[in-house]
């Protein structure tokens, strides 16, 4: 019988992931699900093996377990006074069936404990395989996902190997096993009626259940939909938390969440009544079924063809099976959830890289660290170019600045040659090495970058400097927060490096962020360098503060400087004006400023306050 359906229904709701993950279009059937999951079962095949001859084993112990009643209810029918058969023969029938009981029991546990290794085994490498392969998968991707839901898909795909597992092996398999030991033996000592009144049953069973269950589907997927909306809604208010109350809309949220959750209540009740409709017919069959069995034994009785004991054997049998018949619609329901679930996450196994490296692509080789941009043209949508034919080089050693009004393309350059994405013309490389020819591993190995908007982890200040090299000592980590000036900050407050900095570091200012950011890329110490945007959500004292800090990291290396403030790059050893995804001027600060241009306008409506730089 299915009970706790709307509990257990809450607990395994799934937020909506990227579309192109939904789409029905991308699954498989179920047994190619099931095809997809051998593989990683196959390295366990030997704990299989084992776990199967005890599910045998227990099952052969739990099948005796009525043929011992019956011998035992039989033994009873001794004559008065007789010793023997009261001091023996049920002495011994008893301990017989505690025996047989508690072999049941303990080859139930020695199965899961042989199988656990397999279970949890399969569950992280598929886990392990699916979060390296996102990891592989191009900023595009990233960009158009929803984590939620992507997350949740990793969840119950995990969940749903265990599932899987868990209800094949120790459910639908021993069950299979035992009502074919069951029927051969009613069959084979009785007459075939109890083996055909068992399998009329099971069939309409079965069927009653497969139909009633994909039919409930469609109220449990509204259940579904219904309660992931009323909880993204409750989790956006309260995320937005000061703007609700900005606006003092406390009220408005609250009716918006009411209105969802009357929707669910809805659908959780139609969910409900026919869950009742499920378990009452179910019932119905099986109390057909144990009528017609126990009928078939009282008239053996009766006629002196059968004993009281088989009566009771034949009763006892008929509980052990129907036992586990009465989870069969949640058995059913569940492998049908789980294989979807394990579904989703071998589809996001199954996205292409949009970036990859080609096969026997070299380690980038840096030797100077020069950088040369010869006519890139890019566009993230084909419809919409960003880049068009743009051309220029930052020698070794050298810093060159690109500027120019937002939309430009400015930011797309520091993502092409982080290689994000493939350029769709022209030619980028390092040292002559051709991005697009090198392993991606290498050359973002050989970039550091101090973007605009620095994102921490919900972890310690050291831990996000360390991040820069995995591994450094805590003197590297101090002598890098030293070099970026946030040494002193760090070690004025309570905990020190084992500040935790909040989730996206919030409990950070904005300039103690970028100095982090700072001494993440100092102790990375990669010969080449991005800077984009590094200072313009900075008011102008930590701005200063910073752009010092910056050339004094930037000594020495090679340097792109992404900038829109334009007295940030005076220094640079070139400057690229980008306008509309074309270079419309390049040289240094004076004589930009003496041609008269693009920059020169620029530089005079930031200098005079009018473009809000």
């Amino acid at each position: 019988m299915v009970r706790g359906d709307n509990h257990r229904m809450r607990s395994t709701v799934a937020a909506r992931s990227a579309p192109v993950i939904d789409d029905p279009a991308h699954r498989r059937s179920d047994w190619g699900t099931l095809a997809k999951l051998l593989p990683y079962l196959w390295q366990y095949r030997w704990r299989v093996g084992i776990a199967l001859a005890f599910l045998l084993a227990a099952k052969v112990a739990n099948v005796g377990v009525p043929l011992l009643l019956k011998n035992l209810v039989d033994a009873l029918a001794f004559k008065p006074g007789d010793a023997v058969a009261v001091l023996v023969v049920p002495i011994g029938l008893l301990v017989a069936y505690g025996g047989l009981r508690l072999s049941t029991t303990l080859f139930t546990e020695l199965r899961e404990l042989i199988f656990a290794k397999a279970t949890e085994g399969t569950a992280r490498s598929i886990s392990l395989q699916v979060f390296r392969h996102l990891h592989a998968l191009s900023l595009r991707f990233h960009l158009e996902r929803q984590t939620g839901g992507m997350s949740r898909d990793i969840e119950r795909g995990t969940r749903a190997v265990h599932s899987l597992i868990s209800y094949s092996l120790y459910s639908i398999v021993p069950t299979l096993i035992e009502v074919t030991m069951v029927l051969t033996l009613l069959a084979v000592k009785f007459d075939a009626w109890f083996a055909w009144i068992t399998i009329a049953a099971l069939v309409v069973y079965i069927t009653f259940t497969i139909i009633v269950t994909e039919w409930r589907t469609q109220f449990r997927k509204q259940m579904n939909e219904l309660d992931s909306t009323a909880h993204s809604r409750a989790i956006d208010a309260l995320l937005n938390y000061e703007t609700v109350k900005y606006f003092n809309n406390e009220d408005f949220e609250a009716r918006r969440y009411d209105e969802n959750l009357e929707k669910l209540r809805r659908a959780s009740l139609k969910s409900q009544s026919t869950l009742s409709l499920l378990n009452t017919g179910q019932q119905l069959i099986i109390a057909t079924a144990l009528v017609a069995m126990l009928w078939r034994a009282t008239a053996g009785v009766v006629e002196g063809r059968m004993t009281l004991g088989d009566l009771v054997m034949v009763n006892a049998f008929m509980i052990q099976l129907y036992i586990p018949l009465n989870f069969l619609g949640v058995i059913y329901r569940e492998i049908k959830q789980s294989l979807t679930d394990l579904d989703k996450m071998f589809t996001l196994l199954e996205r292409n890289r949009e970036v990859d490296d080609v096969p026997g692509a070299p380690a980038l080789v840096v030797t100077q660290g020069h950088v040369r941009f010869e006519h890139v043209s890019f566009a993230y949508d084909p419809a919409r170019p960003i880049l068009h034919d743009v051309s220029f080089e930052i020698p070794p050693g050298k810093t060159v600045a690109v500027v120019g009004p937002s939309g430009a393309g400015k930011s797309t350059l520091a993502r092409l040659l982080y290689r994000f994405y493939d350029i769709t013309g022209g030619h980028i490389s390092i040292d002559g090495q051709e991005l697009r020819s090198v392993k991606q591993t290498s050359l973002r190995g050989a970039i550091g970058i101090v973007p605009q908007d620095t994102v921490l982890f919900n972890d310690t200040v050291e831990y996000n400097i360390a991040y820069g090299r995995p591994g450094a000592t805590r003197e590297e980590v101090e002598a890098a927060a030293r070099a970026a000036h946030i040494h002193d900050f760090i070690a004025g407050t309570p905990k020190g490096y084992d500040t935790m900095v909040g989730e996206r570091g919030l409990k950070l200012s904005g300039g103690e962020k970028q100095r982090v950011a700072i001494a993440r890329t100092l102790l990375k110490n990669p010969p080449i360098l991005i800077f984009d945007e590094a200072t313009s959500a900075l008011d102008s004292a930590n701005e200063r503060a910073i752009q010092a800090e910056l050339r004094s990291v930037s000594q020495g290396k090679t340097a792109l400087v992404i900038a829109h403030r334009l007295s940030t790059v005076v220094d640079a050893h070139e400057i690229v004006v980008l306008d509309a995804g074309r270079v419309v001027e390049r040289g240094p600060h004076a004589e930009l400023l003496a041609r008269g241009g693009r920059y020169a306008e620029m530089w005079r409506l930031q200098q005079s306050g009018q473009d809000g730089g």
